[in-house]
Parts: C-alpha cells; structure tokens; sequence
C-alpha cells in the first residue's frame, strides 16, 4: 500500500493505492487552520484543524478506521511543486532532498512550504514510513535551452533565473492516459491545457515536452485563479516601488487573476454572476489560453491534437468552446481530447518505480 500526500498552503489532498497502483481510498482536509473540511471516504464534516501537522493526525486516523492503518504502507509519495534545476526526477527523501526543496521556496513561494510542511508532519507522525517526492517541474527538464534561458547576465542566469514550468505532473499522468486510450499511438503533436486555479499550456511533442508557459515559477502565462500570468518586469517593478515587495507578491499571486478582474478565483461563480466584470474575466481567461496556444504550436512545429485537463479544463464546456473557437483556425477537425486530471496516480507510479529500483 502506498499513501500519497498533495499538500496546499491550506489543505491536503490524500490517496491510498494498492500494489496494483489502483486508488482504493481518497480524500481531502481543506482549509487548515480555521475550521476544516474533512472529506475523505465516507467521512464528510467539519472541525477545528489548527496545521498540516493536526490535519494529517486526524486524515491517517480517517484512513486507519477505513482499514489502511500506517503499518500497511510501504511508502508516501509527496507532490513537490519546485525541485529547481538538479531534482528533475522522483527520488527518496533525505536530508540532501529536503535542503534542495528547501532553496526553492523562494521561486514557488505558494507551494514548496506547504509540501515541507506535509513532508515533516507525516516524519513525525510515521518517522520509519519512507517518503518519496516527485516534481512538477520534472516533466519539463527536457526543454531545450532556447526555451527555458532568460535573456539576461551569464552570473544573473547561474544564480538560477531561468524558466522551469509547472503542472509537469498533471501532463506527464494525461501522456500516460492518452498514450492508453489510443494503442500508444500519442498524436505527434499535443497542445496540452491544464486549465484550473492554476492555469498553463504546454507543447508534447512525441510525448516529451518542448515548451510551456510557466516560467520561473508559477505566476507567469495565462490569467489564472488569484495570479496575474504574464505581465512586464517593469510593471512588477512598480508595483514593488509602491507596494514593497512583498505587497507586489501578494498582489500579483493572491489578488489579481480571475480574482482581480472579476472578483472571483472559482470560474463558475464569474459564469453565476454574468456582470461587466465576471463576463470581462472570462473572456481574459479564454484570450489569453489561445494567444499562448499559438506559441506553443511554434515551439512544436504545427499541432496534431489538443487535449484539456484541470478542473475548468475537464468540467467547463463553456470555457473550452470559447478557446477552441478562438483556435478554430488551426485547430478544426483535430482530435480534442479531455482527460481527467491524475496526478495522485502519476505521484504514486513514479514512487513505485523507485522503489523497485531500489530492489
């Protein structure tokens, strides 16, 4: 048995798989720290939850009365977001490992404390249990440098400025999904959108990454939930000029986006209020989709499928119909897919595959 552990600033998502690597059990602890909601198998309530500490405290006894106590596990799997230039790989957790996490709080200053903070509760709670990481970052190790160099200074790029992406997890589980689906006969060419909160695109070519939007961390490309997508370096200048620095960070990670424009991060809401704003920001979300899309279609030379994924990019039809007709020009009569989102079932195949190398 193998749990796997997707932690958030807030919240924790967990998955219990089998040796087959089929999901027997998931659930979610959202809103850690106030009064939490605890839905996990058949258990849906609310209660105090103070940190991810208390929150795993509570999930595991959750998992432990479904029949899954933590003697039966051979492993966790975490979700990192950022493993910087060197973790490019799943990979056992060790001191080394969480240091190398640990510098790169600064490029994924939303995620990679949450995943620490998950990491070191469950080390507490279940010190002999191994842990694995695997990155959202790896997928896209094999862009070129053409794709992923900034244009600055030798001695600025070797501090580690350069583009990374995001998501890599998400498009690595739809590769393997589609790759199934179809015989193993992936489209050449893939235009892949993860649309969700977190929102990018990316370019997969013979099942390989090329290209994407993300950048140095997950701010930049496309309009998202709470964050700005791209905007220019001097506009962040300003901001910091008037705001600080970290008043620009909050600004442009947690109140701009969807939330800025339309003042809301949850797409169906903008769709409920069908204001100005809401209509505006939907709008944004699809322009900005497609106006990246062409340049992910450069990056691979032409495009052969699309295939959409994420919360807005597997449930909202609306959204999708907008981007496609915006695309119609390059991409009618191609093979769309949508895919559900796996990245609990990635996480837990990459950690099995270590550990059978382990062996």
């Amino acid at each position: 048995m193998l749990l796997v552990v997707n932690a958030g600033s807030s919240s924790l998502k967990l998955a219990v798989f089998d040796a087959q690597l089929q999901a027997v059990l998931s659930g979610s602890v959202s809103e850690i720290g106030v009064h939490a909601r605890i839905r996990i198998g058949n258990v849906d309530h609310q209660m105090p939850v103070v940190d991810h500490n208390a929150a795993l405290n509570v999930a595991l006894g959750i998992i432990e009365q479904a029949g899954y106590p933590v003697a039966k596990f051979t492993a966790a799997a975490h979700r990192v977001v950022h493993g910087g230039p060197h973790l490019t790989a799943a990979c056992k957790i060790t001191p080394d490992t969480l240091a190398q996490i640990a510098a790169c709080v600064p490029l994924a200053p939303l995620h990679n404390p949450a995943n620490l903070l998950a990491i070191h509760a469950l080390a507490k709670l279940a010190p002999a249990l191994p842990q694995y990481a695997s990155f959202d970052t790896a997928f896209h190790a094999t862009n070129p440098d053409l794709a992923t160099t900034y244009a600055l200074p030798a001695d600025i790029r070797a501090l580690g400025f350069r583009r990374y992406g995001f998501h890599g997890l998400s498009y690595a589980g739809l590769v393997k999904t589609l790759r199934y689906q179809m015989d193993g006969q992936l489209p050449h060419r893939l235009l892949a959108l993860h649309l969700g909160n977190g929102a990018s695109l990316c370019a997969i070519r013979d099942g390989v990454s090329v290209a994407t939007t993300m950048g140095y961390s997950p701010l930049d490309g496309l309009t998202m939930g709470t964050r700005a997508g791209g905007i220019d370096g001097n506009a962040v200048l300003g901001l910091a000029t008037l705001h600080g620095v970290d008043g620009a960070a909050d600004i442009l990670n947690r109140r701009s986006g969807l939330m800025g424009l339309g003042g809301s991060s949850d797409m169906r809401d903008l769709h409920t209020a069908r204001t100005p704003d809401a209509r505006f920001a939907i709008d944004h979300f699809c322009y900005w989709a497609a106006r990246h899309a062409g340049s992910m279609m450069v990056a691979m030379g032409g495009v052969d499928a699309v295939a959409f994924t994420g919360g807005i990019g597997e449930h909202d039809m609306v959204v999708r119909g907008a981007i496609a007709d915006r695309l119609a020009w390059a991409v009618a009569g191609l093979p769309v897919f949508t895919v559900p989102a796996a990245e609990e079932r990635q996480i837990a195949s990459e950690a099995a595959a270590v550990q059978q190398a382990e062996q």
